[in-house]
């Protein structure tokens, strides 16, 4: 084994165990505290009696049910703890692979998902719902809110990728990106100027970002969703690589360089597009982690990047989670002001050094 490769599974091994760590301690500390060992004793007992339920429903399921809804522990870390932290993780490495490809597709670290008006498109969508829709609407919950959010965010990549078509010129379409985002913005305002404070309360409040509403089928769902996007990201590593030295490169390399563009501007909107419809738009994951793994793994190679990142966005978002709903408790803060805090040093420096080696 190589120098290089060593690092990198150290890298590895060590967010791993950062992870491993980081869900434990999101599982132990709160308003009420569960000791490691309970938390290790519930989440063995837990798993164990969800198997045999599996495997033998009738003896089985009626213990199953008593268990998970038995003790104020059991229900405080199975209900909500365990779902949240498992969503954070998720959600993070999603978005930070979202942002590398994104920085691949314009071959520009600075990139992120915000620069398409993604989140922007989502936010549109969720106001329009929410201000005008609402009313008319017998069951509106939550649900109603990830699937306009969804929708929002995959109309506006709709709208990128008609632009991608006709233009090639990738400085052109980061403008042409954030000027859709400054028209999804104006929308926006335009919504709230006729909204009442309660409905402009909770479009703020889901507009800062954050994983308290998690549940177990939001886990599912996203867990679907970006595993089957990492792996399509994970297939394209070779030609991310190609593409990186240049559209005349990659085209002698045989690849469409048209439909590649598109896949890469589609996955990382199908990844934003998970993100902001569970979580509500969070800032700066996307942009400062790839280049914090590059830092950290030394090279640039797709195929390394994209897990390494996937495991940085997991770690970094597991901690800032922690962070948002403990340091001014009873008090939670918007998930996206700490990582804004942690976040947007790294891009400064990012660009200083850039700026100094340029």
């Amino acid at each position: 084994m190589n120098k290089k490769a060593f690092s990198v599974l150290a890298v590895a091994a060590a967010l791993l165990l950062l992870l491993a760590l980081g869900l434990i301690l999101n599982a132990n500390i709160g308003s009420v505290s569960i000791p490691a060992s309970e938390v290790f004793r519930l989440l063995w007992q837990g798993l164990c009696l969800r198997v045999r339920s599996w495997l033998w429903p009738g003896q089985y399921a009626e213990a199953a049910e008593s268990f998970f809804s038995g003790s104020t522990e059991a229900r405080i870390l199975f209900s909500i703890r365990l779902p949240r932290v498992l969503l954070a993780a998720i959600l993070g490495g999603a978005l930070a692979v979202s942002g590398f490809l994104l920085q691949a597709f314009f071959r520009n670290p600075i990139a992120g998902p915000f620069v398409l008006g993604i989140s922007s498109g989502a936010k549109m969508l969720v106001s329009i719902t929410l201000i005008f829709f609402a009313a008319n609407i017998s069951s509106f919950h939550s649900t109603t809110m990830i699937l306009a959010a969804f929708a929002g965010s995959l109309l506006i990549t709709g709208v990128v990728l008609l632009f991608a078509q006709r233009v090639s010129n990738m400085s052109m379409l980061l403008v042409i990106g954030i000027m859709v985002s400054y028209l999804c913005g104006a929308v926006t305002d335009f919504c709230i100027t006729f909204a009442d404070e309660y409905n402009i309360a909770n479009l703020t409040g889901w507009s800062m970002g954050s994983f308290s509403g998690a549940s177990w089928s939001a886990v599912g769902y996203s867990a679907a969703l970006c595993f089957f996007c990492l792996g399509c990201a994970m297939l394209l590593s070779k030609p991310i690589g190609a593409y990186a030295l240049g559209e005349g490169y990659a085209q002698s390399m045989g690849i469409h360089v048209k439909a590649f563009r598109v896949c890469l501007i589609l996955l990382s909107s199908l990844l934003s597009a998970c993100v902001t419809a569970f979580a509500g738009p969070i800032s700066f994951v996307g942009i400062a982690i790839p280049h914090i793994t590059r830092s950290l793994i030394k090279t640039s190679r797709p195929a390394l990047v994209i897990p390494i990142s996937f495991l940085c966005g997991a770690v970094f978002c597991v901690y800032c989670d922690l962070l948002a709903r403990t340091a001014f408790a009873p008090t939670e803060l918007a998930i996206s002001t700490v990582t804004s805090v942690f976040g947007a040093p790294v891009v400064i420096s990012m660009m200083v050094r850039r700026k100094e080696s340029g």
